[in-house]
């Protein structure tokens, strides 16, 4: 890991010497929370805090042991997401990212080694939609098109972008499925316009091509079996990342509930009413919220850490193991978003101005909601699965 001079110690006999310190997660969680601001004005995270989240290992998070990643168990990186999170959500968006190479495991092996030849801790962010049709070319294919919702494209190493279906007259499971291709971060053009109320600082901006020319190499269908044959690529992608998402909602409710009981013994009110900690429906709505938010996390983390262990034995997971990561993670989200609601609404008029977090929290969970694969739709097919009939949508 890498480290960082923070000192100097001298001793009367011995010239002075620098002591390394290495760079903690505990220091970079600090660091976000006094420049989430910043973040928010610049609407992005910029590249020197990448950096040092690098440093601090997350970024490598989902790369292959095999490249010199860490391919953590889901479940400990998903506690990193939700920490980060509770110092800002937008940084914890961008965190979630740290999961992504998850779908760069999908490429062909020696392609893996070309993008992780520099290093494990490659940053890959990507705009799938609208997917755009892209012209085959000997080896591959000419790409143009214009990609929204970008996440974190400021700060990446690498981007993907959508660029249709594979032919449907190859055959097998992906024939039809979008096809992602991967360039060099430096190749995407990126237009700057992401100008929303809530996560204003995950730098989730438009992308473009103009005619690039990918290789076959570089192309790889979402949610495909990875040719990695180590234990986090056998687990479920799609879900993994509905999880990285919700785990942003955990931090942010656990923010909010904190910051509404440091209210409770406020003497002073604009009206003269009695102090929060004071009043009945406070007390009680407090308790159920955090209820609420206890009973949410735990099935959000009873989900992975029941499957991981069977992956780990060797064993597939199965549909129904899989069912219960997206539904944790979907009942997690929307869960932890009227947690927030109700720390705001009990905060009062003290939650409405612009320099109390509560009201930046409220906008970022109710972002979260709206993520594809946070839908509503998930319980539909959800509740599907257990009645034993066949989802409507492709899931899970």
């Amino acid at each position: 890991m890498n480290s960082e001079v923070s000192d100097v110690l001298c001793t009367s006999n011995e010239p002075a010497q620098q002591v390394i310190k290495p760079i903690t997660l505990d220091d970079v969680i600090t660091e976000i929370s006094l420049r989430r601001h910043e973040f928010n004005q610049r609407s992005h995270v910029p590249r020197d805090m990448i950096e040092k989240m690098k440093k601090v290992g997350i970024f490598r998070a989902s790369t292959p042991k095999c490249f010199g990643g860490n391919a953590l168990a889901p479940s400990d990186f998903l506690r990193i997401v939700e920490r980060v999170s509770e110092a800002d959500g937008s940084a914890g968006w961008v965190t979630a990212f740290g999961s992504a190479n998850i779908y760069l495991a999908s490429l062909p092996s020696a392609t893996q080694a070309l993008i992780y030849a520099s290093g494990p801790d490659q940053v890959y962010s990507g705009g799938l939609y609208p997917l755009q049709p892209a012209r085959e070319i000997e080896g591959g294919w000419e790409v143009s098109g214009h990609w929204r919702f970008a996440s974190g494209c400021k700060g990446a190493d690498w981007i993907g972008v959508g660029i249709g279906g594979t032919p449907a007259n190859g055959g097998g499971t992906t024939a039809g499925k979008p096809l992602t291709a991967v360039f060099p971060a430096a190749e995407v053009q990126i237009v700057d316009n992401w100008n929303v109320v809530g996560m204003q600082g995950t730098g989730s901006h438009d992308l473009k091509l103009n005619q690039k020319a990918v290789e076959h190499a570089w192309t790889f269908v979402r949610g495909t079996a990875a040719t990695i044959d180590e234990p986090l690529f056998h687990y479920p992608s799609v879900s993994y990342q509905a999880q990285v998402h919700a785990a942003v909602n955990l931090g942010l409710a656990r923010a909010a509930l904190d910051l509404v009981t440091a209210m409770s013994g406020s003497t002073k009110t604009v009206t003269g009413a009695p102090r929060l900690g004071d009043r009945a429906y406070y007390r009680s709505e407090l308790g159920k919220a955090e209820a609420k938010l206890r009973s949410a996390r735990a099935f959000f983390y009873e989900a992975p850490e029941n499957v991981w262990p069977s992956i780990l034995a060797g064993n597939p997971v199965t549909p129904e193991q899989a069912n219960l990561l997206r539904l944790s993670a979907t009942h997690a989200a929307h869960t932890c978003a009227d947690v927030v609601l109700t720390a705001y609404r009990l905060a009062g008029t003290a939650a409405i101005f612009n320099d109390n977090r509560l009201q930046w929290i409220m906008r970022d969970s109710m972002v979260v909601t709206q993520h594809a694969f946070l839908g509503e739709a998930t319980y539909d097919s959800a509740g599907a699965l257990f009645a034993g009939i066949a989802p409507t949508t492709p899931y899970p």
